[in-house]
């Protein structure tokens, strides 16, 4: 038997699947933009459209497409008019991932409508990758981000409401984090990451949605992952890197996505009571997803086209 058979095979006993022994490259996708959105969110990959259209890059166009969803106050779960915390606090979690590497976080941010900017601002502007709380606050309006309360008549009445038995809500209910992959025209491919958290969660509650490697991941040799779901269980799988790092070893976008799933299933005994969901774009424009459980919509454009795809879940 040659070594490299050996391995195949026998390595710790484990059954390797043979794809991942094999050497073929990702080809770049050049000249076809591609954009993958969790949820059914067209107008942010219409908004991200425009940039990729007027030779922005696919930062630009992630950055873009958030952003119109952080202002739209009618949306509970991102930017301005989300679902406070258990104290009537709206605070607001975001990173961003460049084609480069860079990136850049904020975190239990109160007060400023767009988190996904000041994220890049972190990124571009200053040697971290983090800035939370109150820090984070100032560097903002040091850069010239204006304040405003983002607790909407909307979501006080909400919060007023749900004081009244203070019931526990799940992530699936009360959660719905906007993660975007972008691959521009020269095939570069960046994405961002942003979330009003958890509806009515423990007052200095953060989840995935700024954690790099959690709720997203980049690497521009390979491609790109993003999650959204309940961020700490996402958090101890270090999620989108793991998706990543198996598309990086040969799996699909969609095999990637399903494989990091199924470590969070073994972990709970195969009965997770909760939900997770992953989108991956590749090197190559391919791109796919997966949850654990009921389903997750997500939306795709490609050759101009934008569609809701819908996943089953594993469970």
């Amino acid at each position: 038997m040659k070594r490299r058979d050996f391995f195949k095979s026998s390595l710790l006993g484990i059954s390797i699947p043979s794809f991942l022994f094999s050497k073929t490259l990702v080809k770049r996708n050049k000249n076809n933009p591609a954009i993958i959105t969790t949820w059914n969110y067209p107008r942010a990959n219409e908004e991200a459209i425009k940039i990729l259209s007027s030779n922005g890059n696919a930062m630009d166009a992630a950055e873009a497409g958030c952003r119109i969803l952080e202002a739209d106050e009618k949306n509970i779960y991102i930017g301005i008019g989300s679902l406070p915390d258990e104290t009537g606090k709206v605070t607001l979690d975001s990173c961003v991932m460049d084609s480069n590497g860079n990136c850049g976080s904020v975190a239990f941010l109160q007060n400023i409508v767009h988190p996904v900017s000041v994220a890049r601002k972190v990124m571009e502007d200053t040697k971290h990758v983090m800035l939370v709380g109150e820090g984070a606050r100032k560097f903002a309006i040091s850069k010239g981000f204006k304040q405003k309360n983002l607790l909407t008549k909307e979501s006080r009445k909400a919060w007023r409401e749900w004081l009244k038995d203070r019931r526990q809500m799940t992530p699936h209910e009360a959660h719905d984090t906007i993660s975007m992959l972008v691959q521009d025209g020269n095939g570069d491919i960046a994405g961002a990451c942003t979330s009003g958290g958890w509806a009515y969660k423990l007052h200095g509650r953060v989840g995935d949605s700024p954690i790099i490697g959690a709720g997203l991941f980049v690497d521009n040799e390979v491609g790109a992952a993003a999650a959204t779901g309940l961020g700490e269980e996402v958090i101890k799988t270090t999620g989108s890197f793991l998706v990543v790092e198996l598309m990086r070893q040969g799996y699909s976008p969609k095999q990637a996505c399903e494989e990091a799933l199924k470590r969070v299933i073994k972990a709970h005994n195969g009965n997770p009571e909760f939900q997770i969901g992953y989108i991956a774009l590749r090197k190559d424009g391919e791109v796919g997803s997966a949850c654990l459980k009921w389903s997750f919509g997500y939306m795709v454009t490609q050759n101009g086209i934008s569609k809701l795809h819908e996943t089953k879940g594993l469970l």
